[in-house]
């Protein structure tokens, strides 16, 4: 994996980050982004979880997009 990709999947994995609120369906970071981070993946609309999924998989073009 490259560094772009890596920096890439940190990003979504980081709570301070708005590209992880963005592979999770939001279109920002929430104000009440700390009490929402703790929010399980089965709390998610299914349309977020499909789109989170396709983000979270190198198989797919949508893992390398930023």
């Amino acid at each position: 994996m490259d560094k772009k990709c890596q920096d890439n999947r940190a990003s979504q994995k980081n709570s301070n980050n708005p590209e992880y609120w963005k592979v999770r369906g939001y279109q920002d970071r929430p104000k009440d982004w700390k009490d929402q981070s703790s929010k399980s993946f089965s709390s998610m609309s299914k349309d977020a979880q499909d789109y989170r999924s396709r983000q979270m998989n190198p198989n797919n073009q949508a893992y390398y997009k930023k």
